[in-house]
């Protein structure tokens, strides 16, 4: 026991020695702890002040170098600016010079035109002075001449103006008949070039066309299929297409015949898919015939078009363009229709600008000239006088209008275009080999033309010649003296064109010969 409490005595010490000793331990370790700690940050922060001077003197840097670039920027812009004020001021006392010496040069002309005026003013007046003393001078003068003559000034006058007059009218009517002759001449040598320079430019290939059309078959057993059961296969097509189909013993060929070229194309275009389909029956037929018809009305629409383009003309009325179009399935005297019109068009364009005129038009009025010939409906109007219709319908120009309905002299020419499309119609028609005309008609036409001139009083003989181009009249001379004979040949000119029909133009030669008759016994 007494062991055990000088032991705890014994301990207690010790413990508290311990305890002082860890005391002091720490109160020492945090002092020196704390004493580096502020070594520490003195050392940081006097980096940090390091750095921030560092820092300081670069950006100081920076800021001087870049003050000292705005620096000499801004001297560089002073002084372009001062340059261009300079240059500018330098300009504006030149200007202000230039002007310096106008306005002296301005002040010069001025006093000069003062003193010219002054002049003028000085000698007007001395004009006037004159001008008065010659009035009273010629005045006198006239006095005297009457005193003299015995006629008045106004008498004196009057007879000088009628002898003048006269001597006048005399030289003015030769000078006329002077110049009508050489204008004569000139202009028949002058149209006769300009129309043959025109045919030259011009080459347009002949187009023939027959009323019948040749359908090739492969073989004679297709010709039964044709023609169907009695018949009703042939009479089925015929019906739908408004042409005779011809079946004979000519081989491998079958006959189209029609006066319209449109029914025989839908025809042949019919018979060919067909043919080629191999099912012939009614139904069949009438259901490719109005397949073909669409077709070639499309066709036809496509034509127009092209042949617009082709010529270069703008702005044609759909319905016209189809109507040229059409124009492809007629044709006038043996000569396809729209050849005749593309020809006439080219024609007219190159004869207007010889002479000075609008080519454009002239070529649109040779084009539609003939479009009278081609309606969908045949109302008993002249072909020209229709076809003006249609193009007034469709608002042609005044020029156009004129041009198609007087190229046969329905109506009066108002444009120097109507004639150009008259002459050039002729042109295309009368050429040779353009059209083909029937051996009857071509004949029955010489011995109108020669009756028609026998019919006038005096006539006593009459002779067609040239291919029906020249009628020469003969007339007895005691009959028809010689300003008759002008009179007779512009008539039966008039009434051959009021009453036939034919090709280019017909020259009347009225002949009227003195024969004296003797015997010797």
């Amino acid at each position: 026991m007494k062991t055990i409490i000088l032991a705890g005595v014994f301990t207690l010490p010790v413990l508290l020695a311990g305890i002082t000793a860890f005391l002091a331990g720490g109160v020492l370790s945090y002092f020196f702890w704390n004493l580096a700690l502020k070594k520490k940050r003195q050392r940081i922060i006097q980096d940090a002040e390091n750095e921030s001077e560092v820092i300081k003197r670069d950006k100081i840097l920076q800021a001087k170098e870049k003050f000292l670039q705005l620096k000499s920027e801004h001297e560089k812009y002073v002084n372009e600016r001062n340059s261009k004020l300079n240059f500018t001021e330098s300009r504006l006392k030149q200007k202000e010079t230039m002007l310096s010496q106008k306005w002296e040069e301005m002040q010069r002309a001025k006093n000069e035109v003062d003193a010219i005026r002054e002049n003028l003013n000085a000698q007007l007046l001395l004009v006037d002075r004159k001008t008065e003393e010659l009035e009273k001078l010629h005045k006198h003068e006239v006095e005297k001449l009457e005193a003299i003559s015995g006629l008045s000034a106004e008498e004196a006058k009057n007879q000088l103006i009628e002898s003048l007059k006269e001597e006048a009218k005399s030289q003015a009517i030769s000078y006329i008949n002077e110049i009508m002759d050489e204008a004569k001449m000139t202009a028949g040598r002058e149209a006769k070039k300009i129309i043959i320079e025109t045919i030259q430019r011009v080459a347009s290939e002949t187009a023939i066309e027959n009323s019948v059309t040749v359908f090739n078959i492969e073989s004679d057993e297709i010709k039964g299929r044709i023609i169907g059961r009695e018949g009703r296969n042939i009479r089925a097509l015929e019906a739908a297409t408004g042409v005779e189909i011809v079946v004979d013993d000519t081989p491998d060929s079958i006959l189209l015949s029609a006066f319209d070229p449109v029914r025989r194309e839908v025809a042949r275009l019919a018979l060919h898919q067909l043919v080629t389909d191999g099912r012939i029956h009614p139904a069949r037929i009438e259901e490719i015939v109005e397949k073909v018809k669409k077709q070639i009305e499309e066709e036809i629409v496509e034509v127009g078009k092209r042949t617009a383009i082709d010529l270069g003309i703008h702005g044609l009325h759909p319905e016209l363009i189809r109507l040229v179009g059409k124009m492809k399935y007629r044709s006038s005297y043996g000569q396809n229709l729209l050849q005749h019109s593309r020809e006439v068009a080219n024609l007219c364009a190159i004869m207007a600008s010889e002479l000075g005129l609008n080519p454009k038009i002239a070529k649109r009025a040779g084009l539609l000239h003939d479009v009278g010939k081609v309606p969908d409906d045949e109302p008993e109007l002249p072909h020209a006088i229709l076809g003006m219709k249609l193009a007034e319908k469709y608002k042609e120009k005044p020029e156009v209008i004129n041009a198609i309905g007087s190229h046969h002299d329905e109506v009066e020419m108002t444009s120097l275009i109507s004639p150009i499309v008259q002459v050039c119609d002729a042109i295309s028609g009368a050429r040779p080999g353009a059209r083909r005309e029937v051996v009857e008609s071509y004949i029955k036409r010489l011995k109108d033309l020669e009756a028609l001139a026998l019919s006038y009083q005096g006539v006593t003989k009459t002779y067609a010649i040239q291919a029906g181009r020249e009628l020469r009249v003969i007339v007895g001379s005691d009959k028809v003296s010689d300003k008759e004979a002008d009179g007779l040949a512009t008539e039966i000119a008039k009434k051959i064109q009021d009453e036939m029909t034919y090709p280019g133009q017909v020259k009347i030669t009225v002949i009227r010969e003195t024969r004296a008759v003797s015997y010797a016994k």
